[in-house]
C-alpha cells in the first residue's frame, strides 16, 4: 500500500488503519451490519439460518422479530412493551428513528385489518412500474399469459436494451411477493 496523494508523511511505506467506517465507503454498509447484529446477539437475539437479515428473540412467552434491510429496520413481536424496551437499547448504540406502525417497508404497502390480520399489496410498486415501462395504458387481460404459449428466439425481436428488459424482469420478479399468480409469466419471460 502507499500514502494517497496530498496525505503523504513520515515514512512513505506507513499507513493508516481505518478502524471506523466512513458513511459512503463500500466497506460501510458491512461493517454496520456487524456492529447492529453483534449488538443484538448480546441483547440475545440469535440469527436465522434461512435468512441472514432476520433476528429472533425468544424469552418467557416474549417473541421478538428484527428485519433488517440495508439501514431499515422492522421489529415486530407480541409484547409492545418488548418492542419499546428493544427499541431503547438500540437507541443508546445507534442513531435511530421510530417511524411507528408499519405502513411501507420496501416497496409492500401494509394495511392492518380490523381482525389484527395484515394485508399487503404493492399497488404504487406496480403503478411506478407500469409507468416506467410506459404500459400504463395497457388494457388488462384476466390471465397473464396462456399455459400453451412458447417463447422462441425466432417468434420475437431482439430488444434494443438488454439491460432494461433484465431489469423489467427483475421488478417483475419483486412484484411476485403479492402476486403469486403471475410467477408461471414471470418465469417465461426470465
Amino acid at each position: 500500500m502507499s500514502q494517497p496523494p496530498g496525505f503523504e508523511t513520515g515514512d512513505s511505506n506507513t499507513v493508516c488503519k481505518l478502524t471506523k467506517a466512513l458513511y459512503g465507503l463500500k466497506q460501510a454498509p458491512k461493517s454496520w451490519f456487524h456492529k447492529l447484529s453483534t449488538t443484538l446477539i448480546s441483547l440475545g437475539f440469535h440469527l436465522t439460518k434461512s435468512d441472514t437479515s432476520l433476528f429472533l428473540h425468544f424469552h418467557n412467552n416474549i417473541t421478538l422479530f428484527v428485519l433488517i434491510y440495508v439501514d431499515d429496520i422492522l421489529i415486530t413481536g407480541n409484547s409492545n412493551s418488548a418492542i419499546q424496551h428493544l427499541i431503547h437499547s438500540l437507541s443508546q448504540h445507534f442513531a435511530l428513528k421510530d417511524l411507528g406502525t408499519l405502513h411501507y417497508f420496501l416497496g409492500i404497502e401494509a394495511t392492518w385489518m380490523l381482525d389484527g390480520g395484515l394485508h399487503l399489496s404493492q399497488t404504487k410498486y406496480i403503478q411506478d412500474f407500469l409507468h416506467q415501462t410506459n404500459m400504463l395504458s395497457s388494457k388488462p387481460q384476466p390471465t397473464p399469459m396462456l399455459s400453451i404459449t412458447r417463447l422462441t428466439i425466432d417468434a420475437t425481436t431482439a430488444v434494443d436494451d438488454p439491460s432494461f428488459y433484465l431489469s423489467v424482469v427483475g421488478l417483475l420478479q419483486y412484484i411476485l411477493i403479492t402476486r403469486p399468480e403471475l410467477a408461471y409469466s414471470v418465469n417465461k419471460a426470465c
